[in-house]
C-alpha cells in the first residue's frame, strides 16, 4: 500500500525546488556565476529535489513489490523494470543518481558552472519524472 502523504510531500518538494531553480535559470550566466547566494540556493534546491526524487522512487519500488534497491541507480533501474518509468527516460535520468552523490559527498568539487549547466539543461527531467509518477499512480 502506497503512503499517499509521503508521495504528495515528495512531489511537492520536487515541484517547489524546480520552480525556484527555474527562476535561477533565467539569470544570465555571468550574473549567476558571480552571485554566491544564487549558487548556494541552486545547490541546495537541486540536492533537495534529488533527495525527494530518490525517496519517492524507493517508496514506489518497495511498495510495488519490485525489491529493495541497494543504491540510487538501482532505484531508477527498478522503476524502469516495473514500468513506472519508460526505459528511455530512465536512461536519461540515471546520471542524476551520480550527481546526487556528488552534491552530498563531493560538495567541495561542485562548481557554479556545472550547476548553471544543469539549470539550463536538466530541470525538465524533474518535471517529466513527476509526470511519469502521477501517470503510473493513475493507471493503478
Amino acid at each position: 500500500m502506497f503512503n499517499e502523504e509521503l508521495i504528495a510531500a515528495r512531489l511537492g518538494i520536487i515541484q517547489s525546488a524546480i520552480r525556484r531553480l527555474q527562476l535561477l535559470a533565467r539569470l544570465p550566466r555571468e550574473q549567476f556565476l558571480q552571485d554566491e547566494d544564487a549558487v548556494d540556493i541552486a545547490e541546495n534546491r537541486l540536492r533537495r529535489a534529488l533527495e525527494a526524487l530518490f525517496d519517492l522512487g524507493r517508496h514506489l519500488v518497495v511498495k510495488s513489490g519490485l525489491g529493495v534497491p541497494q543504491d540510487y541507480r538501482a532505484i531508477i533501474e527498478k522503476l524502469k523494470d516495473g514500468q513506472i518509468l519508460p526505459a528511455d527516460f530512465a536512461r536519461q535520468i540515471m546520471g542524476m543518481a551520480g550527481y546526487r552523490n556528488r552534491l552530498v559527498h563531493e560538495y567541495n568539487k561542485v562548481t557554479p558552472e556545472e550547476l548553471y549547466e544543469i539549470l539550463q539543461t536538466r530541470l525538465g527531467d524533474f518535471t517529466l519524472f513527476c509526470q511519469h509518477i502521477v501517470n503510473y499512480l493513475e493507471r493503478r
